[in-house]
């Protein structure tokens, strides 16, 4: 009896887009998970050699160093409105920021609100992991009623300091806004369906459709003292019931997109 030649079969490598380096983020933190998102979907579409990123100000500044094109740095807050800037100078590119809940939801409030009610063909990647991760995980606007951070020790009180801010069911108000959900990255069940949103997000750029924004619940377990599997664990249980995963807006056309 003779032996098979054992064949090889490639299952696994670094996309195209992403740089050959470490990254600066705490083991656990799903901020990496959100970067390969980014870099298959640009890589299966062609597009890395026409995608300029924004990288915010937040855990993600460093963005730049891990994506393989060209990137540009904001002012905290402003991504929405330099990718404006882009896009409207170069509208052949596609134009994505990337920022985080701190970023986007509190000193960036007025540029994503703008940007989405002005229909800017423009693409917002938004992690959301309820606290300000950079800077010692202090309270959010997206930090849960009751959940503790370092400026809230005693658990956010929402009869003092509000209630969390839900971005995607208000931006999907707007009727500039044409593709606006919500996905999770705690298990390979949804991170697969974060992926196929990033798809349709780019795609709805691509064909001129209008704004999209992808919001991903993300853990944070350095700012949570949580492990990463019980981080997980916390997302599921806690992010989830008051972030319900879905679509919140889906313009006729875009529903149209076929992946």
């Amino acid at each position: 009896m003779t032996s098979q030649p054992i064949t090889e079969q490639l299952v696994y490598q670094r996309p195209e887009s992403l740089t050959d380096v470490s990254t600066h983020y705490c083991p656990g933190c799903t901020h990496g998970v959100a970067h390969r998102l980014v870099a298959e979907v640009l890589d299966e579409m062609d597009l890395r050699q026409k995608t300029i990123g924004v990288a915010s100000v937040g855990c993600s500044v460093f963005a730049y160093n891990y994506f393989d094109f060209d990137f540009v740095q904001t002012a905290h807050g402003r991504a929405p409105a330099m990718a404006t800037g882009v896009k409207r100078s170069l509208p052949d590119r596609v134009v994505f920021t990337y920022q985080g809940d701190g970023d986007l939801a509190s000193i960036g409030m007025a540029e994503i609100v703008h940007a989405a009610a002005r229909g800017e063909n423009i693409t917002v990647i938004f992690i959301n992991n309820t606290n300000y991760g950079m800077t010692g995980g202090q309270m959010a606007p997206t930090t849960l009623p009751g959940q503790k951070t370092t400026s809230s020790p005693n658990g956010r009180d929402v009869e003092q300091q509000g209630f969390p801010i839900r971005v995607s069911e208000m931006l999907s108000k707007l009727d500039g806004a044409s593709y606006i959900v919500r996905r999770s990255m705690h298990d390979p069940k949804n991170i697969r369906l974060a992926k196929k949103a990033i798809r349709i997000a780019f795609e709805t750029q691509v064909r001129g459709l209008g704004f999209s924004l992808v919001e991903l619940l993300s853990t944070c377990p350095t700012n949570w003292n949580l492990t990463p599997v019980n981080a997980k664990a916390w997302l599921e249980e806690h992010m989830v019931t008051y972030y319900p995963l879905g679509d919140y807006k889906v313009h006729p056309a875009v529903a149209e997109i076929r992946i």
